[in-house]
């Protein structure tokens, strides 16, 4: 069985069953109004109820029905299971026994999603979920933004809550979601488009380039200051292409559009020298999709000369001192914008810096798209703006002379 088959079984007169011809137990029971229900049945006559196909597509089934088959293969009935469940009864109860789990195997940010669940909604954690009404989300998004939380904010947090309480109706620990009518706020649909102007771009170059002399330098000083004291010097850095990280990082940045998090996770199996391609795991991206991005020549001469001074046994491209993934550049990051004298630029416009050169150069958005990674096109026409040779072009085909039209004066 398949989502196409599960979703084309017709209603018929009476109720009627399919079975999975993998999974032994897992069935569809198919109602005459139209209703689709997955069910497992664990032993002859013995079946608990997983979720409607309306909310669970197949694979979703399978793994719910592999989920509800682990008590059974250890001894226990999947049905006192399913009732121990159904003794949850705060949200914070549920996000600590169910949804955190959950969350950690399904969601890229699942640290960032419990995290914001409950800080955000902190008020909320001792009542049984059940109880939690629009009006208590009203009087809380009241307060939010008496508290100055920007609106886009309150709607990821809105949107947040209610995906896990969804959760907690397809496996049957609250019959509704009681918030499902509340609706988010509306928001300045104007999406923010930071990108460097050419003497910004030359600022942050300059003073990379500075940064690095300086190190080396220290470093010079340092080895001086041992040696006068009969001690060891420290390899000197004029041996290799970079002294840190931050360059390396902030060049493959603007030379490829990856967000900071897929730099951090990017490895070195992950970088083919010889096609001069990059790709990004479905593992590490945020859209869970792989994609691959050429690199230009100066992204590969980066990857080249930072792969030639860092440890062979490195699995990752990037990894701190201590070996470990990064988990932040925030204060060389903050000090090189400073020293730069750029204001209001985040890391991650580096990527919009990247798509916004793409699109001045007459890429197309199609291409951007694919190259950002982008699932949604809307993301993508934030940088249409910037290409307006495209659209005078477009209008010009207006001015082209028709000659099978007449005009006719008028009296």
């Amino acid at each position: 069985m398949n989502n196409k088959i599960a979703q084309q079984a017709p209603p018929k007169a009476k109720p009627y069953e399919l079975r999975d011809a993998k999974l032994n137990g897992l069935l569809l029971r198919v109602q005459p109004s139209g209703v689709k229900t997955w069910y497992l049945e664990f032993e002859r006559g013995k079946r608990i109820r997983l979720g409607r196909l309306s909310s669970m597509g197949h694979s979703e089934a399978v793994e719910a029905a592999k989920n509800a088959l682990g008590p059974y293969w250890a001894g226990t009935d999947p049905r006192i299971e399913r009732q121990k469940r159904k003794q949850v009864s705060t949200f914070g109860d549920f996000i600590d026994e169910h949804y955190a789990d959950w969350a950690a195997a399904h969601q890229k940010t699942a640290t960032a999603t419990i995290k914001r669940l409950k800080v955000s909604f902190s008020k909320f954690l001792n009542m049984p979920m059940a109880t939690i009404s629009p009006l208590d989300m009203e009087r809380w998004r009241a307060q939010r933004m008496k508290d100055g939380v920007k609106t886009n904010t309150v709607n990821r947090d809105i949107t947040a809550i209610k995906a896990a309480l969804n959760r907690a109706v397809e496996w049957e620990l609250i019959a509704v979601n009681p918030i499902a009518k509340v609706k988010k706020a509306r928001e300045d649909k104007e999406v923010r488009v930071r990108y460097l102007d050419e003497a910004e771009e030359h600022r942050l170059r300059s003073q990379l380039k500075k940064r690095e002399q300086e190190a080396r330098e220290a470093r010079e000083r340092t080895n001086q200051w041992r040696r006068d004291r009969k001690m060891e010097p420290l390899p000197s850095l004029h041996a290799f292409p970079f002294t840190d990280h931050l360059m390396p990082m902030v060049l493959l940045s603007i030379n490829t559009g990856m967000r900071r998090g897929e730099l951090f996770d990017l490895k070195w199996s992950h970088v083919n020298f010889d096609r001069r391609i990059v790709t990004v795991s479905a593992q590490t991206a945020k859209s869970r999709r792989t994609r691959h991005i050429p690199l230009n020549a100066e992204a590969f001469e980066t990857l080249k000369a930072w792969r030639s001074q860092c440890d062979l046994g490195n699995s990752r491209v990037f990894e701190s001192e201590d070996g470990a993934r990064f988990d932040n550049v925030n204060s060389s990051w903050k000090k090189l914008l400073e020293d730069a004298k750029i204001a209001d630029f985040r890391w991650h416009d580096m990527r919009h810096h990247f798509a916004s050169r793409l699109a001045m150069g007459a890429v197309d958005l199609n291409t951007i798209r694919e190259l950002l990674g982008h699932s949604d096109y809307g993301m993508t026409l934030r940088y249409a703006h910037l290409a307006p040779e495209h659209r005078r072009e477009a209008v010009e085909v207006l001015d082209k002379p028709r000659p099978h039209l007449k005009i006719v004066a008028t009296k």
